[in-house]
């Protein structure tokens, strides 16, 4: 099983969860990228590859895309979960893929950690990497889902922008994914 996102697919419209019919992870090739701006986000552009199927998505929810996966992707790490009282405002990175299809590390800044939000906005973190910067603005639409490592260990993915301010953004804590995966395949098993 496998999680990612950090937030729901919803219907441009109205906002609501899209219930989930079918899906398959596929890879995707990041085209071009428009780069944020304040008061304007930016986005990634890509393909996606069909017929290079690596999984079924089975739950879009409010914390984030669930599936199994058949194969690992290439070059994939595998990190230990890091706890939300693990945390530390401070130095971080998070591994994105902005301008092939190959991920890349790139330095944020933990700036605040809130224990209490529910609305997948657990952390605020700053762009600090330069070239980072100088490609996208910041963070941008399409990089939802982006591992947030620190020390070593998953703590969490990336899930908005700022609109105000491309160089800052939120988190979910991965715990809470890793909670609710756990508690769908408790509910997946009992079915």
């Amino acid at each position: 099983r496998c999680a990612g996102l950090g937030h729901a697919v919803c219907d441009i419209d109205t906002g609501e969860i899209l219930p989930l019919g079918k899906g398959e992870i596929v890879p995707a090739i990041i085209t071009s990228v428009r780069k944020g701006q304040n008061d304007l986000p930016g986005e990634l552009c890509g393909t996606l590859t069909a017929g290079k199927k690596s999984g079924e998505i089975t739950d879009n929810c409010s914390c984030g895309l669930y599936a199994t996966l058949d194969i690992l992707p290439d070059g994939a790490n595998e990190y230990p979960l890091g706890f939300s009282d693990e945390i530390q405002c401070g130095s971080a990175y998070i591994i994105s893929t902005v301008d092939s299809d190959s991920p890349k590390r790139y330095s944020v800044e933990i700036e605040s950690i809130d224990n209490h939000n529910k609305d997948n906005k657990n952390l605020v973190i700053r762009v600090s990497d330069k070239e980072l910067i100088e490609k996208t603005g910041g963070i941008v639409q399409g990089m939802s889902g982006s591992p947030i490592i620190q020390n070593g260990r998953l703590i969490g993915a990336v899930t908005h922008v700022f609109v105000s301010d491309p160089t800052h953004g939120y988190g979910i804590f991965a715990e809470t994914m890793y909670e609710h995966m756990t508690q769908q395949c408790v509910l997946d098993d009992a079915a």
